[in-house]
């Protein structure tokens, strides 16, 4: 009890790139931009699988829930880090820092769950058109996403409860951008050794299993892919697994780097590099890579933009 009392009075400092103080206005800038970016791009994809009743089936209502998880990773925590370029001694309590931490894990996790079945759907969709109906329909569809949800929550509260349980005394400063548990964990004194050998297993199963199977299941997809006739169908096909590929790699590769040893030994500025790539990045090229450049949500844009024009002229 005396440890719970002594850990809940901290206040972390969070440094962000205080050592470079002549390029916090343009990094300021630049992520500010880039936020209201993947805002409107997430919150468009959302809307208009919303309101078009042809986009509901679960090849779009899986792109959905993932702008979902894009917006709320970008909005839990690019607010603070903005806040930190900007002050000169940015602070964050204990109990801000758990629940930011725990939200980081929820919809990280959410989002590496969310990435594989998405796969399996296109895997199914291209492998095996003719079944696809049957293999995924919207009850396969609504357990996947349960699924998906369902896990993250459950090993996110295992895994911040496990991080906060640590006494954390002395040394305050966090020297990262934000609450995340490899920087977090750094403070604490006392032995984290079982905790390293779970984030461990747990990268293993959570990040790495998935990007495999996504792997895997691109790879049928392209050897699918070079049995068709048509050229041109063969090109925007691998344009897209290309394009998606990319940005799995980008987000599973970082977070595995970043999560696979907690207290690894890569610099400071490096490690807020790898957690920008997958925290900023990834919810920013999502839209555009999984959604925008498609055919169908194209239509459904402009149509709901017809339809638009068309209630403001009456």
């Amino acid at each position: 009890m005396r440890r719970q009392n002594h850990s809940s009075a901290v206040e972390f400092i969070l440094l962000g790139f205080s050592n470079y103080p002549e390029l916090q206005g343009q990094m300021f800038g630049t992520f500010l931009v880039v936020y209201l970016v993947t805002l409107m791009g997430n919150t468009l994809i959302i809307t208009i699988i919303f309101l078009d009743q042809s986009l509901h089936i679960p090849m779009y209502l899986f792109l959905q829930n993932l702008s979902l998880v894009d917006l709320c990773f970008s909005t839990v925590i690019t607010p603070e880090m903005l806040v930190v370029l900007t002050t000169e001694k940015a602070t964050i309590s204990f109990g801000g820092c758990f629940v930011q931490m725990y939200f980081i894990l929820l919809f990280g996790m959410t989002e590496c769950f969310l990435l594989g079945a998405m796969a399996y759907d296109r895997f199914a969709a291209i492998c095996h058109p003719l079944s696809y109906p049957v293999i995924m329909n919207k009850s396969v569809f609504m357990k996947l996403a349960m699924f998906s949800w369902i896990s993250g929550t459950m090993m996110t509260t295992l895994q911040t409860s496990w991080v906060f349980s640590f006494p954390y005394c002395g040394h305050r400063e966090i020297n990262h951008l934000f609450c995340e548990t490899p920087p977090v964990l750094e403070l604490a004194c006392a032995d984290t050794f079982l905790f390293e050998v779970y984030a461990f297993t747990g990268t293993i199963l959570i990040v790495m299993v998935p990007f495999l199977l996504i792997l895997l299941s691109y790879t049928r997809i392209l050897f699918t892919i070079l049995k068709m006739p048509s050229s041109t169908g063969r090109q925007k096909a691998f344009s897209t697994c290309a394009s998606h590929l990319t940005s799995v790699t980008l987000f599973y590769g970082t977070a595995s780097i970043t999560y696979l040893q907690p207290k690894s030994r890569y610099s400071p500025d490096t490690k807020k590099l790898m957690s920008l790539a997958y925290t900023l990045l990834t919810p920013l090229l999502n839209p555009l890579i999984y959604s925008l450049r498609n055919k169908e949500m194209k239509k459904a844009v402009v149509k709901l933009w017809r339809r638009k024009v068309v209630l403001h002229t009456a």
